[in-house]
């Protein structure tokens, strides 16, 4: 635990907002030294857009070997001097911080798990920390896919639900751009000979409301919207943005569809940009590997709270999206991700950790050292996972 919250300190005081690249690759120097130290060696360094992601590779060589994913993401949403207003802290086994939740806390879990694994002749695990998950993994999506390619498992450090909560599905997202094009007239001598943008808008966010299907669990919500030039001018642009969330891939595809069929009501032109994102991660693919973590972590003398679904999506996403069984939520317990209060309860990361490595050896069918359930034996015994 000194050297977990260590490493975690570190981090957290680098700073690594995503969009800002050149904190994105300082923030991966410190994870390439924070793993080289506990792990033994350094990663391997893949930028792709400027954008730094990291790669370990350990175990057997065979490409037929049983292979475990683990994905992490070292970017956060916290601007560069967030550490002023929000500093690191631990008081009263609560850890505060700029990402401590939002996932330091399980990238720091995921090298010590690896660090632990002990030697894997016959099997392999590959870590992969990413640097740009919170801007939806653009240039890591091709990677992630990639790696998770004939695995028999990815197992995401996302943080967990409420009161350690894994996460045995997650909506998948899609986006979209309706632009439109009327004509502009002066809105005071000629108002009629415009063709209003603007009233478009209005009717077409009506419609795709409309795409919801709550019983479905899939939401349709129009955020961003921009229209008009000046005050007296009828409005010959406008446009508006649309966040989809659907627990099924035929929900995906048939919101899809209707955004594709949308028809102007004022003779105004319509052009619709955007689409499918990322795929749902669906329950049915985390089914095998929820109930191998219920194994261990009876096996473990831990008490797993029901798993749960949500609406936020991980690249846990992507790894289900190519059939790779996956279980998310194995990161941090706390809360408050990207907001004032985000904090991580410290007692739960070696119980934690312990379930992490001990369910990779699990489904890589090796015996491995029983310092992970050493190491979350006490706190197991102080309250529920």
């Amino acid at each position: 635990m000194p050297e977990m919250l260590v490493d975690l300190e570190r981090l957290v005081r680098v700073e690594s907002p995503s969009a800002d690249l050149a904190a994105v690759a300082r923030s991966a120097d410190v994870v390439a030294e924070i793993g080289e130290q506990r792990i033994g060696f350094a990663p391997e360094r893949i930028v792709v857009e400027g954008c730094t992601h990291l790669r370990w590779h350990l175990g057997s060589p065979e490409t037929d070997a049983p292979r475990v994913l683990l994905l992490a993401h070292h970017d956060t949403v916290w601007p560069v001097g967030s550490l002023e207003t929000h500093p690191f802290s631990i008081q009263d086994g609560v850890i505060r911080g700029p990402g401590c939740f939002d996932m330091l806390t399980g990238l720091v879990m995921a090298v010590h798990a690896v660090a632990h694994l002990g030697h894997l002749p016959d099997a392999a695990v590959t870590l992969l920390v990413t640097g740009d998950e919170e801007l939806g993994s653009r240039s890591s999506r091709p990677l992630i896919e990639q790696e998770a390619d004939g695995c028999v498992a990815a197992l995401v450090l996302e943080a967990a639900g409420d009161d350690g909560a894994l996460k045995i599905g997650r909506k998948g997202t899609s986006s979209y751009r309706v632009e439109i094009t009327g004509r502009a007239a002066h809105a005071g001598l000629e108002p009629e000979k415009g063709l209003n943008a603007t009233l478009e808008l209005a009717h077409q966010v009506g419609v795709v409301v409309g795409f919801a299907d709550a019983a479905l669990g899939t939401s349709v919500t129009p955020t961003l919207a921009r229209s008009g030039t000046t005050l007296n001018t009828v409005p010959a642009h406008a446009s508006f943005e649309v966040d989809v969330r659907a627990l099924t891939a035929a929900e995906q595809e048939r919101v899809d569809a209707e955004f594709r069929s949308l028809a102007s009501s004022t003779g105004a032109r319509i052009a619709v940009h955007g689409g499918v994102g990322r795929p749902p991660l669906e329950v049915a693919a985390t089914e095998g590997v929820w109930q191998r973590a219920l194994a261990v972590a009876g096996e473990l003398g831990l008490s797993l709270p029901e798993a749960i679904v949500v609406g936020g999506a991980s690249d846990g996403n992507f790894t289900a999206g190519i059939g790779v069984p996956t279980l998310d939520g194995l990161g941090a317990v706390g809360g408050g991700a990207h907001a004032d209060h985000e904090h991580v309860m410290v007692e739960d990361i070696p119980v934690r950790t312990a379930l992490l490595t001990g369910l990779i050896l699990d489904l890589l069918g090796v015996d491995g050292p029983v310092t992970s359930r050493q190491a979350g034996t006490e706190a197991a015994h102080r309250r529920p996972l």
